[in-house]
């Protein structure tokens, strides 16, 4: 049954608005900051290096402040946090569309990872009591609520950019501006269906923030776990670099990522059900050991001369694959777990660290791997090296997470 409409916050909590959020939010980013490179070089005319900068600004704003706005999360209320970050990218997205100089182009592309810092860890950790509450009832589990959570957050990686680029004829700004325009409708729409704190008799005991990281066992999966963002981070550093060897051009990548995205719309919720009957702590190490085989299926081939036809992206199109599986399998299964490290009073901290530490491993692995994969470039024994040392990483994260994850296979719904 639908909420009741009202001009008051809800009272109570109904999942598929957290759903139906992803699935807005996601349309607004993906329909404006694809284009922002295009904008900054050929209106604003800058360099390459200013251009990787700011959107490597833009993305460490978001992941290194994960953490910050899960805390603040279980500080305020995941309600006006996430609030709070809608009206922060919408000011980020204006200062887009009106900036005329340097400084305001940047402070707005940080802003929207800001604004995505704050809303992202909140709205995780209602969805993880949300689905606990559910599995508890007898009804879809937790586990199942992240993998479709996950599809509605790919439906609108798919539509993003489609927006976006029928929007492109009228520029950029205009294009910044519609994306303002959905994150206010977004903003009004979650004013009314989330529900405001409530305030008990017995207040809940707020832990600071940094207490997350007295667990070692939580600090340890969250290592381990964060060489997932930095493997799945390779469709946009390793893959274009695969498909210069193989001969392919820019527009291979196109059917690449839509075949990416057509497995996660398909597969997701079936192989959430899977890893359920499986057990998360089991299908954790599973998950990596994907990821490790994607690179390495990679790696077999990048030695020799590409084949001729569309069979010269065959291994693009397994790496695509594999990586694309693991991910599915290993995501929703590790936000299940989380609960089991956390009080529900620190749940958004926790989830804020488990994404900033994937944004650490991506900014240190970019800077390593951006340079070795030069060798990976056209077919040599050195084009080997980069993809077998990627694929060390989430080979090493497998064999981690069979021991880290060992007392979690009995773990409770949610810590009281």
């Amino acid at each position: 049954m639908l909420p009741r409409f009202s001009l008051r916050p809800a009272t109570t909590l109904w999942p598929p608005v957290l759903l139906g959020s992803q699935f807005v939010f996601n349309i607004g980013f993906y329909a404006v900051v694809p284009f922002l490179a295009l904008f900054l070089r050929e209106d604003m005319m800058l360099s390459g290096g200013l251009i990787g900068l700011i959107l490597g600004l833009r993305t460490f704003s978001q992941q290194g402040m994960f953490i910050v706005g899960g805390a603040l999360s279980d500080r305020f209320g995941a309600r006006v946090i996430i609030l709070c970050g809608c009206l922060i990218r919408v000011v980020g997205y204006l200062l887009l569309a009106f900036g005329q100089s340097l400084w305001p182009i940047i402070i707005g592309a940080c802003l929207t990872g800001i604004g995505g810092a704050l809303f992202s860890p909140s709205i995780e950790a209602l969805l993880a009591k949300a689905g606990t509450q559910s599995e508890a009832g007898g009804k879809r589990s937790r586990a199942e609520w992240f993998a479709l959570f996950a599809v509605c957050g790919e439906l609108g990686a798919v539509l993003g950019p489609v927006v976006g680029a029928l929007l492109t004829g009228l520029g950029f700004r205009q294009v910044a501006l519609a994306g303002a325009g959905l994150f206010i409708f977004a903003l009004v729409v979650l004013f009314f269906c989330l529900p405001s704190v409530q305030h008990h008799k017995k207040r809940l005991k707020i832990a600071p923030w940094w207490t997350t990281f007295r667990q070692l066992r939580f600090v340890a999966f969250i290592i381990a776990y964060s060489s997932w963002l930095l493997s799945y981070n390779q469709l946009y550093l390793a893959l274009p670099v695969e498909i210069q060897r193989a001969g392919g051009s820019e527009k291979d990548l196109g059917p690449l990522f839509m075949l990416a995205s057509v497995l996660i719309i398909a597969l997701q919720l079936p192989l959430a059900r899977f890893a359920r009957r499986v057990g998360a702590a089991r299908i954790l190490p599973a998950g990596f050991l994907l990821l490790s085989t994607a690179f390495a299926s990679v790696a077999l081939l990048a030695s020799t001369e590409p084949a001729a036809g569309w069979l010269r992206l065959l291994p693009a199109v397994c790496f695509v694959t594999l990586l694309t599986l693991g991910q599915m399998l290993l995501v929703p299964a590790a936000k299940d777990l989380v609960p089991g490290f956390a009080e529900e009073s620190t749940l958004g901290a926790h989830y804020g660290a488990l994404a900033t530490a994937g944004g650490f491993a991506v900014l240190a692995g970019n800077l390593l791997f951006g340079r070795l994969l030069d060798t990976a470039l056209v077919p040599s024994t050195q084009a080997i090296y980069p993809w077998l040392l990627l694929a060390l990483f989430p080979l090493c994260s497998a064999v981690a997470l069979v021991f880290i994850c060992r007392p979690l296979q009995r773990m409770p719904l949610m810590k009281n």
